[in-house]
């Protein structure tokens, strides 16, 4: 077993799911568990780390070059997702696997024809789940590998680079990886999260993001004594839902096709709240998918009489392209070091986001690297030992091309 699987799988042993319904930081104490671990063993190879109070990690690894080069920093997630149980995770190992039906346990088990990415990993060796938990990949594939770059970069001085700056933050499953990052410490000129999936995967388009709030105001009365006075809120929330466009549906959109999803409906009679969330890679069709919403809000209003609909819409991100296509050499590096590691580059925009997209509006431009995991977030989720290597491949030939 090489140290990086003998790292991955110590680290997918330690619970550390988030958690949406906390508002401390982190919002569950049980990330600093690995934190803690990564703070030990960073300090054990002698550099500069500290854990902040708030549950990010930090470390630096000098230049060992007289010239000055650009500083870059790798980011990686401690927190698993919610969205599948995280506690006890059981990794085995399926070596040189050969592409035929694995059974996880009597419940859970996957196949090629139904699951498409393990074509991607035959013949390799692959790290599954037992079926009762999330495996963790997501994102402690990014976490190992940072982590074994740091180690090789320590060990040997015959690999040239700049300053490193190192991050390990929490609560990314819950969309607040990057709320407190430390901008002011972490003095890399640009990042790579390390948080994709299939290796060789760049990623640097994601969706702009919104969150929406919608607060129905009915008017109740006693059935018994209803006609033409009752207005029910919950018929209000499901007329606004009704004259949403119906193309917008995810269950229903691909690629770079944006929606609106329907994601918590709560109400009575009297109020009805509903929450969507609204996503697309084109700002202008953005913009006007959120105008959509005021529109429709407008219109009710004005048929009922009185303010029938409070819509409240926020950013939550935007599309990391718009500042990433100003600095195309952090690109271009990834591209060269991927080739220089006998793989492919693979381009896919973001169906979501990343630490990398609100980081890169912070200031420190941060496409997404491929860690080589795969079906994140559930019972199914699985990784590639042969993949992972590579990605520190990866890791390691950008640090030394930005030296050059």
């Amino acid at each position: 077993m090489t140290r990086l699987t003998k790292r991955f799988i110590k680290y997918v042993k330690i619970d550390t799911q988030s958690n949406h319904d906390s508002s401390s930081v982190p919002s569950t104490e049980k990330q600093k568990d690995l934190s803690r671990v990564l703070l030990e063993e960073l300090k054990g190879m002698g550099l500069e780390a500290f854990l902040d109070d708030l549950g990010y990690t930090y470390a630096r690894i000098p230049s060992n070059i007289d010239k000055k080069v650009p500083a870059v920093g790798f980011i990686a997630h401690v927190d698993t997702s919610p969205d599948a149980p995280g506690k006890g995770v059981n990794p085995r190992i399926i070596e040189k696997y050969d592409g035929s039906l694995i059974k996880l346990n009597n419940e859970f088990s996957m196949e090629p024809n139904q699951y498409p990415s393990l074509k991607r990993v035959i013949g390799e060796d692959i790290i599954v789940t037992d079926g009762n938990t999330l495996l963790g990949a997501d994102d402690k594939a990014g976490v190992a590998e940072i982590m074994e770059l740091v180690e090789r970069l320590t060990e040997s001085k015959d690999i040239k680079h700049g300053d490193i700056y190192i991050c390990f933050t929490p609560d990314e499953e819950i969309g607040r990886g990057a709320d407190h990052f430390n901008y002011d410490w972490f003095k890399a000129d640009f990042a790579y999260t390390a948080d994709g999936s299939e290796v060789g995967g760049i990623e640097y388009e994601n969706f702009n993001a919104a969150a929406a709030k919608l607060t129905f105001n009915g008017i109740s009365i006693h059935p018994g004594n209803a006609k033409n006075k009752m207005i029910n809120s919950q018929h209000l929330a499901i007329e606004f839902h009704s004259m949403l466009p119906k193309f917008l549906d995810p269950a229903i959109t691909e690629g770079y096709e944006g929606f609106n999803h329907l994601t918590n409906f709560n109400g009575s009679v009297e109020q009805t709240v509903t929450k969507y969330i609204i996503r697309n890679h084109d700002m202008t069709l953005f913009r006007n998918q959120i105008k959509t919403f005021f529109d429709i809000t407008e219109y009710m209003n004005k048929k009922y009489g009185y303010e029938a609909v409070k819509t409240d819409i926020h950013d939550s991100y935007l599309n990391m392209y718009e500042i990433i296509k100003q600095h195309p050499h952090i690109i271009d590096y990834a591209v060269k070091a991927t080739k220089q590691a006998g793989v492919e580059p693979k381009f896919e925009a973001i169906r979501g986001g990343t630490d990398g997209a609100r980081l890169t509006y912070g200031g420190l431009p941060t496409p997404n690297l491929g860690t080589g995991a795969f079906h994140f977030h559930g019972r199914l989720e699985f990784a590639s030992i042969n993949q992972m290597e590579k990605a520190v491949e990866i890791y390691t030939n950008i640090v030394k091309l930005i030296a050059e």
